[in-house]
């Protein structure tokens, strides 16, 4: 599984990710480390369509309040309701 997600991370732009369930949490997650660590620069977005992830980037904001994320770490994340918005932000 790691080999596939490094091989079409290699191959992307950006990483988009759409309302889902675990695996696409595990995903985002994954690529939101890569980021942290340095292992790509690409754009992570959320389509945060009628607040799907808002609960998720407030507990993100929470654990940057305490200490557990930095601001920049937290920064890796653009975040819209819906694709337009967030594709005009990638860019």
């Amino acid at each position: 599984m790691h080999q596939r997600k490094a091989e079409m991370a290699k191959h992307s732009d950006a990483f988009i990710a759409l309302p889902g369930g675990y695996g696409t949490l595990e995903e985002l997650l994954e690529v939101i480390t890569w980021a942290q660590l340095g292992i790509h620069d690409k754009s992570v977005g959320l389509l945060n369509v009628d607040g799907y992830y808002n609960s998720l980037l407030s507990f993100m904001d929470k654990a940057v309040e305490e200490g557990f994320i930095s601001p920049s770490a937290r920064q890796i994340i653009v975040s819209a309701p819906t694709a337009k918005e967030l594709v005009k932000k990638l860019e």
